[in-house]
């Protein structure tokens, strides 16, 4: 492999993993909690990770590449769903409404749901719960990720 092309490689791994770690660290330690719209932008690191992951262990050039670009339209799609979402935030456009359910399991009580459902924090999608000069995480993923796989697609089309 190229110099270039294992640079795209290494970012294809270390930025879905650093955008989850930012992620995981501002619910862990932050205390802040994801909408359903933060975990959908996840889902899509989750599996650049693993592509680029076997991009490091499977044999020959082109399938290693092959991983990579795959890897940087996950990176993509997540940028791209961090877009929406931060749409959403902005009041650009309205959001997907999702219904929710919660498993009750058998024999539980109406008072006990009601308590449970009393107790569930409510987690908006349509308004941002950190900003940074105007920016929310959704934003910031927008940003990173589209921006981190058009550098990865320019390193491999360098490499050719």
């Amino acid at each position: 492999m190229s110099l270039a092309q294992s640079r795209a490689r290494l970012i294809a791994l270390l930025l879905p993993l650093l955008l989850l770690a930012g992620a995981w660290g501002s619910q862990l330690i932050g205390g802040l909690v994801p909408c359903e719209m933060c975990h959908w932008q996840r889902w899509p690191h989750y599996a650049a990770v693993l592509v680029a992951a076997f991009a490091f262990i499977v044999p020959g050039r082109s399938s290693k590449v092959t991983m990579i670009v795959v890897a940087a339209a996950l990176i993509a799609v997540s940028g791209l769903i961090g877009v929406f979402h931060a749409g959403v935030e902005y009041h650009w456009w309205e959001g997907i409404t999702a219904c929710s359910t919660m498993a009750t399991g058998e024999g539980v009580s109406t008072d006990e749901m009601l308590r449970r459902l009393l107790a569930a924090p409510v987690i908006r999608c349509d308004a941002a719960q950190w900003t940074l000069l105007g920016v929310s995480l959704a934003g910031y993923n927008a940003i990173l990720s589209l921006g981190g796989a058009a550098v990865i697609l320019w390193l491999i089309g360098r490499a050719r």
